[in-house]
């Protein structure tokens, strides 16, 4: 699952407003990812982990265009870049008084 993604965009969850990247990642069997864009501490991303939750690195910066890469087994322990996942939205609060 890593490589380049080809095609991504940075803008706001239509529901909650949440920073967010969407980008299209992999080669041969791509899939759409929508990651938050608020870097996660090590506990914070053993605390979200999950089957079916990955945790992506966030390269990129300034000067060039954010990507996403996968952080599986051959990710190094020590990578320098911001670290993120999927984006789930928070509950919504409840709309009725009674």
């Amino acid at each position: 699952m890593a490589g380049a993604g080809s095609a991504s965009s940075s803008t706001r969850c239509p529901r909650c407003r949440a920073p967010i990247l969407r980008q299209l990642v992999g080669q041969v069997a791509a899939l759409t990812v929508t990651a938050d864009l608020t870097p996660l501490t090590p506990a914070e991303q053993t605390a979200v982990r999950e089957p079916n939750r990955l945790i992506w690195c966030l390269r990129g910066g300034e000067h060039t265009a954010r990507r996403l890469t996968w952080t599986g087994r051959d990710h190094p322990a020590a990578c320098p870049h911001p670290h993120v996942t999927e984006h789930r939205c928070p509950p919504a609060e409840p709309t009725t008084l009674f």
